[in-house]
């Protein structure tokens, strides 16, 4: 068993502390660390946010408990609580093997492709990992051949198969998509850590005892893949792109077009014989035209089973695209027009109500039309019943749209999608958090039941969201960009997504900065962008973004925002480790809600705003080591909880309390408080902070050795 003051031990303590801060439980053990580590340090430490300054901090630690038998005591039981926390105690777990989208039932050809697939997946394990990049151009089916190798040598990989679609928007951001293939691998949201730095580690520590395969699809550059590779012995990676690129170790596949006679096997395979034999004038005219694509294949497939086929003369251009046009060219008109302008922005992934707003149609005639287009290969139907375009297929829908709708008609649509996401989100919103007053007021025609299926409308829909600010502001419209910022802020708060988020929410702050300096909204948009920085441990970058935040507050007006904007960078000096500083921004808040007079808005939230911040001050004074004063500020606090019925921050403060009890090793005062903060929890959805309750509780029957 590893020595747990030994170095290797206290580097992974806190390191594991720090991954764990996706919950609430986390962020307490985060600060707990913290205050110790300053007692153990006997001055203030600054928080480490780089694995450097972590080695830094695990060093110092190291230094003075081994030669101090009662702080190698306290570290000792701090570290016991850590092991038994989060992923090692069982919490979330999820069942169930990770599995690759449905193949394709006519497959033909490949088989040089797929020998060089097995070899490499066979390769004697030598270090370096099993990595094959399947490259060719848009429709030779590079997709396909992996998932349809994939559940091929399904046994091979016991463990499961992991996939990530890297298309998108610009490039996708390796913390979304390290988060996506941990979520596969079974962690739940609150256990995946907050940097992307910590979730490649957890990703690669997930993966290096497990049979896996990994299919990257549509990868554009070595820098987008290399994080997501990992060493293990049982991992193979299959990278699938359009061409091939440097700077990363794999067995280069080639995917070309199919020959004559693949082509021909493939298209009889999907229409019979028969209409292959009524077709046989028109064959070498289709099997010219499509160019070996498999895409382009199967979209001219049903033509050759209904009609006499037309011959046009071959394009010089992309299958793909001649492809899109054949089909396009036999829609009829309105399926035309929905393809045409639905197809005008890169929506990651829409249905039918999206795509109504667009054609400016009922939603039940775009269902119907949407399944039209999917038949006809126009569209790809996702595994959540949703629609996308290919990016060529949405060229040339684009390109369609210009020249038959005109400017004004497509500018139309487009606006007419981005009014349809801010109700969307409007509506989510105000339904999610309806005491919010971060939400954007107004009507919205869209309605939802319960906050729970707001909160899920809005992560569902969250990539459109981000893409309906980017096409707000690149039209200009500069209102939706801020209200459908301001309605992500539930998203923010309940349900994290802060990687998809972040581009959104730096647009939104740009946007109020240059438009609306000094008000609401921009100090509730910078409040936003420094909550998610802050969340992605960002904290030099979250900084900033809280005092502008506190500054436009301050200009417009808002008391209430003022002090909320304050607290919360004493909140995010807490989880930095400075405790003087995040005392004094807890001392500045609430000297900014005297301001608030009786008649004025937030009136009302007066009491619960000053033992929150009671509950903070104690918090900070807790890591500063004076740990009477902080007592007296969160018993404040505790009696205010108590009295209100608020069980969730009754148990907060019990824990608090608790923990200022076993910093001085009062193991048997502290163990009631922590009784009382279990019961308290009992009916709540807490499962992480009950099992970092449990922990504590552990620590105080556990407890032996020297005390003081």
């Amino acid at each position: 068993m590893l020595d747990p003051i030994s170095l290797a031990a206290i580097t992974t303590v806190l390191g594991t502390v720090g991954m764990g801060m996706a919950n609430e439980a986390g962020k307490w053990a985060w600060e707990s660390a913290g205050g110790l580590v300053r007692r153990i340090a006997g001055r203030e430490v600054a928080a480490p946010t780089t694995a450097e300054q972590l080695t830094a901090v695990a060093q110092l630690v190291h230094e003075r408990v081994r030669s101090d038998p009662q702080l190698a005591h306290a570290w000792s039981l701090f570290a016991q609580g850590v092991r038994m926390s989060g992923a090692d105690a069982g919490v979330g777990s999820r069942s169930g093997r990770p599995r690759l989208p449905a193949s394709t039932r006519f497959f033909t050809d490949r088989q040089d492709a797929l020998k060089l697939l097995d070899k490499e997946a066979s390769r004697t394990f030598d270090g370096s990992p099993r990595v094959a990049l399947l490259h060719g151009q848009e429709g030779m089916g590079t997709s396909t051949l992996a998932v349809h190798w994939g559940w091929r040598q399904a046994d091979r990989f016991p463990d499961g198969q992991l996939y990530a679609d890297l298309r998108g928007p610009g490039a996708i951001d390796t913390g979304a998509v390290l988060s996506s293939l941990l979520r596969q691998l079974g962690l739940p949201d609150e256990e995946i850590p907050p940097s992307a730095e910590d979730r490649i580690d957890r990703f690669r520590r997930h993966v290096a005892d497990r049979r896996l395969l990994l299919v990257l699809d549509h990868a554009q550059s070595a820098a987008q893949i290399r994080p997501l590779l990992a060493s293990a012995p049982g991992v193979f990676t299959v990278v699938v792109t359009r061409r091939p690129f440097t700077g990363v170790d794999a067995l280069p596949v080639q995917v070309g077009p199919l020959g004559k006679r693949d082509a021909v096997r493939l298209l009889t395979d999907l229409v019979g014989k028969p209409a292959i034999t009524a077709a046989k004038a028109a064959l070498p005219s289709v099997l010219e035209r499509c160019g070996g694509s498999p895409y382009a294949l199967r979209a001219a497939a049903p033509r050759l089973s209904v009609r006499t086929v037309e011959v046009r003369p071959v394009p010089d251009r992309d299958p793909v695209r001649a492809a899109a046009d054949d089909s396009y060219r036999l829609l009829p008109p309105e399926a035309a027009r929905l393809y045409r302008l639905n197809g005008l922005y890169d929506w990651p992934a829409f249905g039918a109500a999206a795509a109504a707003r667009a054609a400016d149609i009922e939603e039940s005639e775009a269902a119907r039309l949407l399944e039209e287009l999917a038949d006809a290969l126009l569209l790809e139907r996702t595994d959540t019943g949703r629609y996308h375009y290919r990016p060529v297929v949405r060229a040339h829908a684009e390109a369609a749209a210009a020249a038959t709708d005109g400017i004004a008609a497509c500018s139309a649509a487009v606006s007419r999608t981005i009014e349809g996401y801010l109700h969307l989100a409007v509506g989510a919103a105000q339904a999610a958090l309806p005491e919010s007053w971060r939400v954007p007021s107004g009507t919205s025609p869209v309605a939802y039941a319960d906050r729970g299926e707001a909160v899920s409308a809005l992560a569902t829909e969250a990539r459109n969201l981000v893409q309906a600010v980017h096409a707000a502001e690149e039209f200009g419209e500069w209102n939706a960009v801020v209200r459908l910022c301001q309605a992500l802020w539930p998203l923010q708060l309940k349900a994290g997504h802060h990687d998809v988020l972040l581009p959104a929410l730096r647009i939104g702050v740009r946007t109020a900065d240059t438009r609306l300096p000094g008000t609401r909204a921009a100090g509730a948009l910078h409040a936003q962008l420094a909550h998610t920085l802050a969340e992605l441990r960002r904290w030099d970058e979250a900084e900033p973004e809280a005092l502008a935040a506190a500054r436009d507050e301050r200009a417009a007006g808002h008391v209430r925002g003022h002090a909320s904007a304050v607290e919360f960078l004493g909140l995010l000096r807490l989880r930095q480790w400075r405790w003087q500083e995040a005392y004094d921004c807890f001392e500045e808040a609430y000297g900014i809600l005297d301001g608030i007079g009786p008649e004025d808005e937030g009136a009302g939230d007066l009491p619960r705003a000053r033992a929150l911040l009671e509950r903070h001050r104690g918090r900070a004074l807790r890591g500063l080591g004076r740990r009477d004063e902080a007592r007296e500020r969160l018993e404040r606090a505790l009696r205010f909880f108590r009295e209100s019925g608020e069980a969730y921050n009754t148990a907060r403060a019990l824990t608090d309390l608790a923990e200022i009890r076993l910093d001085g090793s009062e193991f048997a005062q502290a163990l009631p408080l922590i009784d009382e903060a279990i019961a308290a929890l009992a009916k709540e959805k807490a499962a992480y902070q009950l099992a970092h309750l449990r922990a504590l509780r552990e620590r105080c029957l556990n407890a032996d050795g020297p005390q003081g």
